[in-house]
Order: structure tokens, then sequence, then C-alpha cells
């Protein structure tokens, strides 16, 4: 298994932008093209994009980044896009990716980190606790997560 940091390895760019397309097909495509070529030469340490790879293939995604279109602006930073594909499900591949959102959120000095997500049951596991609900543009609403990075 490997954690591919896109900003460290930028030759990642394209297959990153086109499975994070693939992963997440709610999302204007151009959303994650534009975000990730730009947080290559970023001058802050967030946005940072994460693939995961197993026997070079790539299974996994997540970001990290200041904010999930979320209405708690005064929450940062945010684990988002966090997806593993279906057959690999099962084997707290997700941990991994979270793991490093976790750290790299700790090494740029933040003291937690939050997600939001509709599900019920699977963050729990990982130690995240539930803060509140959480306003998109788009009407929606998500359930509010965090955990303290120690």
């Amino acid at each position: 298994m490997k954690i591919i940091s896109v900003r460290e390895k930028p030759d990642y760019k394209d297959r990153a932008i086109e499975y994070f397309q693939g992963s997440w097909k709610s999302v204007l495509p151009v959303i994650y093209e534009d975000s990730i070529t730009h947080s290559i030469k970023a001058r802050n340490p967030l946005p940072q994009w994460y693939l995961l790879e197993k026997d070079s293939e790539i299974i996994g995604c997540a970001g990290l980044i200041t904010n999930d279109f979320i209405s708690r602006g005064d929450l940062y930073p945010w684990v988002c896009a966090l997806f593993i594909e279906e057959k690999h499900r099962g084997n707290a591949y997700g941990s991994l990716l979270i793991e490093k959102a976790k750290t790299d959120a700790k090494e740029a000095g933040f003291g937690y980190l939050y997600l939001s997500t509709s599900h019920i049951g699977y963050y729990e596991k990982y130690d995240f606790k539930y803060i509140g609900q959480g306003y998109h543009p788009w009407g929606e609403e998500s359930r509010i997560y965090e955990i303290q990075l120690e």
C-alpha cells in the first residue's frame, strides 16, 4: 500500500484529477481539476490531495481542504472526498487516508480535523465525534465530525 501526495509527486496530477472526477461524479469535474492543479504550488499547506495505491492500482482517494462546501467556515481543515473502490472496502483502507490527512494537518499546526458526511457509524470507528449539523449551498445538510489531533 502506498499513499501518494499529489503535491509531493506532481507527475500524478492528471491521474489524480481523473480518479477524483470518476469517483465523485456529483461534483463538477472542473472543481477537482482546478483545485488539484493549483494545490501543487500552493503557498499554504492546504489543499492536499491523496491517492491510495495497491499493487500499482489506484484504489482510493481523499483530500485535505479548507472548506468542504459547508456553512461552518469557522472550522478547518476538512478531510474530504474519501473514497475506496467497492471491491477493496472492508479492509480499513480508508483509515490509511484518514491517518495521512491527520498527520499532514497536525504538521501544518492544526489541532483538529473535521469532516462532513451523511454516514453514521463509519467515522466513529476512527474516533471522530459528531458535533452538529452543517449546511451546503445547494440546500442539503450534513453531519459534522471532528477529531482532536494529538
